[in-house]
């Protein structure tokens, strides 16, 4: 009698081979991501001096960099093991991070730990939100 609640669904075989939409989000959100983190990476340089063109160079190709590696990540996180994702997230931020630090002309070490530490947060929070969704 409840048989029929069991019975999986039909599905054609042009329902697979659809391909995915690319939302406005895919590229957006690394756009905005880099246009600021370039925006503080040139405003962290500047110190309270007069702007050169150096920094602004600096602010360009370092918020270039974050959104092509934010849409790479983005365009490729799907194929990715849950565990590879969430060092992926953490990489990034890491290296975001310990690139910002770096900019204040404090030590390696400071920078390199504080990125580390960030990194690793961000890793335990994308691994237990992307697990809790799995399951």
């Amino acid at each position: 009698m409840a048989t029929h609640a069991a019975m999986p669904g039909r599905r054609t075989p042009r329902a697979h081979a659809r391909p995915r939409r690319r939302t406005t989000l895919a590229w957006a959100l690394p756009l905005v991501l880099g246009v600021i983190y370039g925006f503080y990476a040139a405003f962290i340089r500047r110190d309270g001096g007069p702007s050169t063109g150096g920094q602004v160079l600096l602010g360009l190709v370092s918020g270039a960099a974050l959104a092509a590696l934010c849409f790479a990540l983005g365009r490729t996180q799907r194929s990715l093991p849950l565990v590879l994702r969430a060092v992926a997230y953490g990489a990034l931020t890491a290296s975001a991070i310990g690139f910002l630090v770096s900019l204040t002309d404090t030590s390696v070490l400071r920078s390199a730990g504080l990125g580390l530490a960030v990194g690793a947060g961000v890793l335990v929070v994308t691994f237990y939100t992307l697990y809790s969704r799995e399951t």
